[in-house]
């Protein structure tokens, strides 16, 4: 087991470092010049140069990839081109707000994706099945950027009964919620639906009905029981996505977190910045991904002694 562990944890960290040389590399080809930005087309020459060297940007390009990594090492991310505040200081800002959104849409896909779940496994092949899935290949189908102006629409605009855009308490956060938890609970509640259909055909749930147990019993305790594992493994997989999917719907309702801060970042060419957000969520998603597949093996022994 100890070597299982070791062996992910290292190829979570190769991937990470590739994230990272990957990243950086792209950010400095893409057309844009964060000094142009800064000072205008109108600035002089000179002021160009200045302020270029003063951000060090006139240094080669191995050499400010070699200052980065030595920043990482330091657990130093740097300083904004712009704000000239700490990166690590707008990170912190910004982190909390884009994990309270991860969290609600989680929580949003939860609670739909199970019930849909369930009720597909139960009426297979019947109207509930497709009625389930209808909603399911609905919400697969319709991206965040469409979904929510959609919803804001509808219960912003129309009804009026949330608040349309930014961060000022619990009603603000149930459109963002919706819009990012949608479209997880659809994939989540086809993965309950196929792994329940294949623990109810299993003997041992002929078993439990056979010794009289109720329904509900039957499904909530033994069925729904053991067909957690793949659940599990896609719900930690998700987790990862959820933080990625979480900028395009912030930049959609104004929140403010990563990946608002992100996308200003780019817009502004804020090399520090944008190096450092990528490297949080990428690693975020990694991590979480060898979390659940060291989970998986602890849960299934077979994981580990395949590997």
């Amino acid at each position: 087991m100890i070597n299982y562990i070791l062996s992910r944890l290292l190829s979570a960290i190769m991937v990470i470092l590739g994230v990272v040389l990957i990243v950086f590399l792209l950010i400095h080809i893409v057309p844009g010049d964060p000094v142009e930005v800064m000072l205008g087309e109108s600035a002089s020459t000179m002021d160009r140069e200045v302020l270029r060297h003063s951000l060090g940007l006139d240094e080669p390009l191995w050499q400010q990839l070699y200052h980065f990594f030595q920043g990482l090492l330091q657990f130093d991310l740097g300083t904004s081109l712009h704000s000239k505040k700490a990166v690590s200081e707008l990170i912190v800002s910004s982190i909390g707000p884009t994990l309270e959104l991860t969290f609600a849409a989680l929580v949003v896909a939860l609670l739909i994706a199970f019930p849909l779940g369930i009720i597909a496994a139960l009426n297979k092949d019947k109207a509930g099945d497709a009625m389930a899935m209808s909603f399911s290949l609905l919400g697969i189908s319709i991206p965040n950027f469409l979904m929510g102006p959609l919803l804001i629409l509808l219960f912003a605009v129309s009804l009026g009964w949330l608040p349309v855009s930014g961060r000022s308490g619990f009603s603000s956060l149930i459109l963002p919620a919706l819009t990012l938890g949608t479209a997880l609970s659809a994939v989540l509640s086809r993965m309950i639906r196929a792994s329940l259909l294949e623990v109810l055909n299993e003997d041992y749930m002929r078993t439990a009905k056979a010794k009289g147990l109720s329904k509900l019993r039957i499904i909530t305790i033994h069925a729904l029981r053991n067909a957690l594992l793949p659940v599990i493994t896609m719900i930690g997989l998700q987790i990862g996505a959820l933080l990625a999917g979480a900028v395009i719907t912030e930049i959609v309702f104004s929140w403010p977190g990563l990946g608002q801060l992100t996308i200003e970042a780019i817009q502004k060419r804020d090399y520090p910045v944008v190096q450092a957000c990528i490297l949080l969520i990428s690693t975020s998603y990694v991590l979480v991904s060898t979390l659940t597949d060291i989970v998986y093996a602890l849960l299934d022994p077979r994981i580990r002694l395949a590997s």
